[in-house]
């Protein structure tokens, strides 16, 4: 039986995954459109604009990853998002990147000033 200290190190090891997973501009721009509706295969190529092999690489890893689901109708392949939860983790990063950025801008301004 895993000591503790080993289950944790393994849950650190997963979590990392999951980040790294949505360290992506592509993959958080399609988690960003599944947050409406689910979506084809198809219209999702026409909004990020790629090449259907770089699309398909991209929802393998999110469906592996357990964040996206598909399901299929004739030979049309339609996308969701498996656990809308991740839109929750979506947006707390969107406002923490948005705060950086507020503080970067007050920084700027500030040093501007000094200068002038």
């Amino acid at each position: 039986m895993k000591n503790i200290d080993d289950i944790e190190s393994q849950i650190y090891r997963l979590h990392a995954d999951i980040c790294q997973t949505l360290a992506n501009p592509k993959r958080l721009k399609i988690i960003n459109i599944l947050r409406e509706k689910e979506i084809s295969a198809g219209e999702l190529q026409k909004i990020l604009d790629i090449p259907k092999a770089n699309l398909s690489q991209h929802m393998s890893v999110l469906k592996q990853k357990g964040i996206v689901m598909a399901r299929k109708e004739g030979n049309i392949v339609y996308y969701r998002l498996a656990r809308p939860k991740i839109l929750k983790a979506y947006d707390i990063m969107r406002e923490v990147l948005f705060e950086v950025i507020e503080s970067q801008q007050r920084l700027v301004t500030e040093v501007r000033r000094k200068r002038s």
